[in-house]
């Protein structure tokens, strides 16, 4: 009640104009502390004693202010030879903050544990850390915790040896200890011009860790703040940076550095990572392109004067940003005096921490910042340029985005000039934005025919890929071995149409193995268009020879099974076949090759896409996709078809499993499972390329088990031949029984089928 009492009263003197009231009206003995109050988060006109000892009507003003002092304390670590407990410290950090642990802490997910300063029952204390066990952290990363503990002076430069000198790989916790060193640096007064080339190899470190560690970080929060406190830090610089002698960093290996003085430039590089300080007032330099040529780059100034149309018409252009002269006369007006670019030829530092991301770069990654400005809101439109590594896609799967430290947002920003159709399919596309932060060009992830980035689910993937296939290459090996040894087996006309797909299949196979080596797909990535457009064209012809076979095979089913009487074949209806599944895909793939040469050549590089030389766009709709969806159809109406004529006319429990084995012969061997694989091009499910994965890249083993190792007159073939001691054995031909799945591939008798 007294305290209602006090709260009215406090609120009355407020009212009529008082500051506070007198204190000979008020015993300061009943009036709690301010601090009993901070749970109550800010709750105006309550009167409390303040931590100077005087009345106050805003308790959560406490609530901020003081420390919690250095404390040593006891900490559970787990360790190979059990769990042990370790002495830990933490420094004197202000209320409400987190302060790092001097002996790294690391939880389940490889995150630091930090440990807060907070106010408890009135009271500035440390958070409670009793029931916490800790994981202990490899050398590297409690060295570079303990910079961001200590944080000395020249903690760049120790971060940065650190870096160089170490072999290993950057953790989680070690982009967060990096990114808590960077906030450290910004918060000091001074800044320091000498560490903006250690600052530039850092960033570049952390830009080559893998996806899932900057992924994991990035839940931390740790890649957003070291981007913000590297362009910050750098962006204050900038006046420092224009004036600087040319032998500050005239040593350095990591990066390069390219003072252009007279021209009012100065421009420093990394691989992945190029910053440049640009004052217009010297030679009206107002921007920067960017070119790109195989593995080279190099860059060029671009002036006020400059025009849009000009500029997008360049050769080679990656990226390119310029102010225009009447915009750069309006910014003057507002504070402006320097210009600071930096390209991002990686998107690493810019992580969406959301399950499912919607659209991803497919460019560069353009950050503008214009120092001295008091927002970041412009009074004309900004215009760049960026390169869309997907040209062919139509304009409403893409578009010009920034970030906003949480995702890539397209508001406030204008695509191509408008959105005109036209320059949709323009590889190089023109933005406007009225606002400054980071650009980059957007995709729809569900149509970006590269995939998504690498993941353990990928990984999975590729896993299930090659064992597969390597069983497909040994058990179609061992059918060819079974045709060459055993005569009879290879005179059927059922075998010559298996060994025709058996050929082009393996073909396949193989082709695709040995280009999946990374090695082999970097080099062709540095070779000429016309290379890959061979590689390319040479994969999607073999594929489309395996769907022809596949197509034959299964009309021979159909008229095994289905029409059964009056099928008569015409006399030399193998080679007829043969002529037919060897040059009919010539087609689709030479218009391919003649009308669209350039959807062979690989996505931009600078993305962790795989480099592949193969169709995209309007060559892999019309010239893969339509054809191989029609057959994979055409093949699935027969299967069932098939399936339904043999139950209904055969159904018996003793040949139940017959009718289900030859139900998943049709299904492997006429390329069903390709469903799958066009699920999965749709987007209908990653569960879809899962099944696409472990059925497809299986098919050659499963002719194998069918023809070869289930077909008793194989094996016993196979046995006579091993077995010395069964001189009838080996005398035995192959004969195969009229009730053979095998012999439903040509439904003909051995001597009428001659070629």
């Amino acid at each position: 009640m007294l305290l209602f009492l006090w709260w009215i009263a406090g609120y009355i003197i407020l009212a009529s104009g008082g500051t506070s009231p007198p204190l000979y009206a008020l015993d300061q003995q009943n009036v709690a502390r301010c601090l009993d109050y901070c749970h109550l988060k800010n709750l105006r006109f309550l009167l409390c004693v303040d931590a100077d000892g005087q009345l106050s009507h805003n308790p959560y003003k406490d609530c901020n202010r003081g420390f919690c002092k250095a404390e040593d304390f006891e900490l559970e670590y787990e360790t190979d030879e059990g769990k042990e407990k370790r002495i830990n410290r933490v420094e004197k950090t202000r209320v409400g903050q987190k302060a790092n642990l001097r002996d790294l802490c690391l939880n389940e997910r490889g995150i630091p544990i930090r440990r807060r300063c907070q106010i408890r029952d009135g009271n500035r204390v440390w958070q409670s850390l009793d029931h916490v066990t800790c994981r202990s952290a490899p050398e590297l990363s409690s060295s570079i915790n303990l910079l961001a503990v200590k944080s000395p002076p020249d903690m760049i430069s120790q971060l940065s040896n650190l870096l160089t000198q170490s072999q290993e790989k950057l953790a989680a916790a070690d982009v967060f200890s990096i990114s808590e060193i960077f906030d450290s640096l910004v918060k000091k007064p001074e800044r320091n011009a000498t560490v903006v080339g250690d600052l530039m190899k850092i960033c570049q470190k952390v830009m080559s860790t893998d996806n899932e560690t900057l992924r994991l970080s990035a839940d931390a929060n740790a890649t957003n703040t070291l981007l913000s406190n590297f362009e910050d830090y750098l962006d204050e610089l900038s006046p420092t940076i224009l004036k600087l002698n040319s032998t500050i960093f005239a040593n350095s290996t990591e990066f390069t550095f390219h003072p252009f003085f007279d021209m009012g430039v100065i421009v420093l590089k990394t691989s992945e990572l190029s910053v440049f300080f640009v004052d217009p007032e010297v030679r009206n330099v107002s921007g920067i392109v960017n070119f790109s040529a195989g593995n080279t780059s190099r860059f060029e100034m671009l002036h006020l004067s400059d025009n849009e149309e000009n500029i997008r018409v360049m050769k080679n252009l990656e990226s390119a940003v310029f102010i225009p002269e009447k915009l750069w006369s309006k910014l003057k007006k507002k504070g402006a005096s320097y210009l600071v670019f930096k390209v991002y030829t990686r998107d690493a530092l810019f992580v969406e921490t959301e399950e499912e991301i919607k659209r991803r770069p497919t460019s560069n990654v353009l950050s503008i910042t214009i120092p001295g400005l008091d927002d970041n809101k412009l009074p004309e439109k900004l215009p760049f340029f960026l390169r869309n590594a997907k040209a062919n896609q139509t304009q409403s799967e893409g578009g010009c985005g920034y970030w906003n430290y949480e995702t890539w947002l397209s508001d406030g920003i204008s695509t191509c000039g408008g959105g005109s159709s036209e320059t949709s399919s323009h590889p190089v596309i023109l933005c406007h934005a009225d606002h400054l932060t980071q650009f980059t060009f957007l995709l729809g992830v569900s149509k970006m025919q590269a995939g998504l980035e690498a993941s353990e689910d990928d990984r999975s993937l590729d896993v299930i890929t090659n064992v597969g296939l390597t069983l497909s290459l040994l058990g179609l090996l061992m059918i060819f071995i079974t045709a060459a040894v055993f005569k009879n087996f290879r005179t059927l006309a059922s075998t010559k149409i298996l060994l025709n797909l058996c050929a082009a299949l393996g073909l396949q196979l193989i082709f695709f193995l040995i280009l999946s080596q990374s090695h082999l797909l970097e080099q062709l990535e540095e070779s000429e268009s016309d290379r890959c457009t061979l590689v390319g064209a040479v994969m999607q012809y073999l594929l489309l020879v395996v769907f022809s076979w596949m197509l034959i095979i299964g009309l021979l089913q159909y008229q095994r099974y289905v029409r059964v009487i009056g099928v008569n074949h015409p006399r030399h209806y193998i080679l007829m076949s043969a002529v037919a599944a060897w040059t009919l895909p010539l087609i689709p793939t030479l218009l391919v090759v003649f009308l669209e040469p350039d959807s062979y050549r690989p996505s931009n590089s600078s993305m962790d896409y795989p480099i592949l030389c193969y169709p995209s766009g309007y060559g892999l709709s019309l010239g893969v996709i339509l054809p191989i969806g029609l057959i994979t159809v055409a093949n699935a109406i027969l299967v069932a078809y098939i399936s339904w004529s043999v139950y209904t006319a055969l159904f018996k429990r003793d040949l139940i499993f017959k009718q289900l084995g030859l139900f998943v012969l049709l299904f492997f061997l006429l390329g069903i499972t390709w469903i799958f694989g066009l699920c999965t091009y749709f987007n209908f499910g990653r569960i879809f390329a899962y099944l696409f994965c472990l059925t497809a890249t299986l098919q050659g083993f499963v002719l194998f088990l069918y023809f070869i190792v289930f077909n008793k007159e194989n094996q016993r073939a196979w046995l006579g031949l091993c077995c010395n001691s069964c001189k009838r054995s080996r005398q035995e031909t192959i004969q195969m029984p009229s009730d053979s799945i095998l012999r439903g591939l040509s439904h003909s008798s051995t001597n009428s089928t001659s070629i």
